[in-house]
């Protein structure tokens, strides 16, 4: 569940008050008291497809965080450190990624509007299709 202190602070401290939040519509997503709780703390939702990974870039950045949580076959012996290691990947996610992702938004949204909400070529970054240097990315 949406933690309130975290939600309610940060949203205003990061974008100002007039903030809008994205989440994909999946079923998950739109539990009752979710949809509560935005309500009654008048969050105002992006109204954004359910199963849309190609205009959520976020979806990118799971893919990322995975393969540097677990870079070399990584495994760990406690919770802890798994915890850690996620906390660290997160903190560290490269501005040139984020840039990318963002600056690849526009052409994808045009896909998807020429193609009336059709399925587009764009999907989501995986392991074979992001190169290491973050420098090119091939979009299949």
């Amino acid at each position: 569940m949406l933690q309130r202190a975290s939600l309610m602070t940060e949203g205003p401290r990061l974008c100002g008050n007039d903030w809008v939040f994205q989440q994909d519509n999946a079923a998950v997503h739109n539990a009752r008291l979710t949809k509560e709780f935005f309500q009654e703390n008048n969050i105002a939702l992006l109204d954004h497809p359910a199963c849309s990974p190609d205009l959520n870039p976020i979806e990118n950045i799971w893919g990322w965080m995975a393969r540097e949580v677990y870079k070399n076959g990584h495994q760990f012996q406690t919770v802890d450190a798994f915890r850690e290691a996620i906390f660290n990947t997160w903190s560290n996610v490269p501005t040139s990624l984020l840039e990318t992702l963002a600056s690849s938004m526009p052409k994808q949204l045009f896909e998807v509007i020429n193609k009336n909400g059709g399925a587009t070529h764009y999907r989501v970054l995986c392991f074979d299709t992001l190169i290491s240097d973050f420098g090119v990315f091939r979009f299949f």
